[in-house]
């Protein structure tokens, strides 16, 4: 089982919202990427369930060919896994669902976004209850709880002044290098406890699956090879402004298969678009999207980027640095509050703010800097966040890769160490 790696199970941290939409909700879907620990966590949390995958051929052949009789012949509560194989299921799903509403009767796991499929028209509004699953948090492989965000919105981080953690004596073990190395493997659950050249390897192992299994569920494409190509060269420029025109002529695609290709690889979990921030849109605000890939781990392996590039070659590892810690920000705010949303911020003097989070009109800003030292001016994008924002900016901070908690000029922003994000 995906999520069963060396030294046990590991909790996670979203399971409690799981199981409080199983309490009052007849579907409850979790969605995310294959191999994330999506079935793990459904056969944990309800063990006594009967459980059908759509992977399994048996299951897929009866459920495609006789939808309706395969949902009659089902228990009263029942897990489905890798529902997006089998799409017809959901109208039926939805009839069985107005004839008996009692919560939690159906469990459905997910690898490709229905919310974005074209072909799933019918909705179940006001029946399902989404999850969203993302690969293992640091803060997760650590079992900590993960409350670096609550934390942040509770303006709860005070100047400190740390020791360095830094021993100059045994650089394999520095704090930065063991930083590149959570980088660089990334959270899918096998890539725990595996050698760099073994991750590598399940990485690219992992693609052809997605390929082989999911491609032909979600989207026509024609030339996968096309798509494979275009996740390469996004690999290569995550956390960059996307330039679809750009990417068109990289890559010798017409502009449309470019846009289609994006949107297959965010129906699999395998990008996402951040959408730029901006409290009145206007001429001196970038309202381009960034792209990020979800996995840091298997950006660096389509992109050939290793642990020793931190020393070597740190140029490229700042960007993965940064999609890094939107993914860590992303999954944190999935069970901290389910009303924050994630964006970047950059006006036209190319000022930013690498990720910003919203509540209703709550702001709070995060920087990232892949740097073991801090000084006020690192502050300047959160420092334009915050005027753009007024009254409604509550806080921000600088993620670096030092020990102490310092300040940056101004009581609301501090710069906080990176390892905030899995050691709280």
């Amino acid at each position: 089982m995906e999520n069963h790696a060396k030294g046990g199970f590991v909790p996670r941290s979203i399971s409690t919202a799981v199981r409080t939409a199983l309490a009052d909700t007849p579907v409850v879907c979790l969605l995310g990427a294959r191999q994330c620990g999506k079935t793990t966590l459904a056969r944990q949390l309800e063990p006594n369930r009967a459980f059908y995958s759509m992977d399994e051929p048996g299951h897929f052949a009866t459920a495609r060919t006789d939808p309706a009789g395969f949902i009659r012949s089902l228990p009263d509560t029942v897990t489905l896994d890798e529902i997006q194989r089998v799409p017809e299921l959901l109208p039926v799903i939805k009839i069985a669902v107005d004839e008996d509403r009692r919560p939690g009767r159906f469990l459905l796991t997910g690898s490709a976004n229905l919310l974005l499929l074209p072909r799933v028209t019918e909705s179940l509004a006001g029946r399902i209850e989404i999850v969203r699953l993302h690969p293992f948090t640091e803060a997760e492989k650590e079992r900590h709880p993960g409350r670096f965000v609550q934390a942040l919105l509770d303006n709860s981080f005070r100047p400190e002044i740390r020791p360095s953690l830094l021993r100059p004596d045994l650089a394999p073990l520095r704090p930065d290098i063991a930083l590149a190395e959570r980088l660089v493997t990334g959270g899918y659950p096998e890539t725990r406890n595996r050698a760099p050249e073994r991750v590598r390897l399940w990485h690219r192992q992992y693609l052809d699956t997605i390929i082989e299994r999911d491609l032909k569920d979600v989207a026509r494409v024609h030339h996968a090879d096309s798509l494979l190509q275009l996740l390469a060269v996004l690999a290569a420029q995550t956390a960059q402004l996307l330039n679809v025109s750009s990417l068109a002529k990289h890559l010798k695609l017409q502009r449309p298969t470019v846009l289609h290709y994006l949107s297959v690889l965010e129906r699999l979990f395998l990008v996402r678009r951040l959408r730029a921030w901006s409290r009145n849109p206007s001429k001196k605000v970038v309202t381009t999207p960034k792209v990020h890939l979800l996995d840091s781990g298997l950006a660096a392996s389509l992109s050939g980027l290793r642990a020793g590039d931190w020393v070597d070659n740190r140029g490229p590892m700042g960007p993965l640095l940064e999609s890094f810690v939107v993914q860590q920000l992303t999954a944190q705010a999935a069970w901290t509050d389910p009303d924050l949303k994630l964006w970047h911020y950059r006006d036209h003097q190319k000022v930013e703010v690498d990720a910003v989070l919203t509540r209703g009109r709550d702001v709070w800003g995060v920087e990232v800097k892949a740097a073991a030292s801090a000084d006020p001016r690192d502050g300047r994008g959160l420092r334009q966040l915050a005027e753009a924002c007024g009254q409604n900016f509550r806080g921000g901070a600088l993620l670096y890769t030092g020990d102490s908690v310092l300040p940056l000029g101004d009581g609301r922003m501090l710069a906080v160490p990176m390892r905030e994000l899995w050691e709280r």
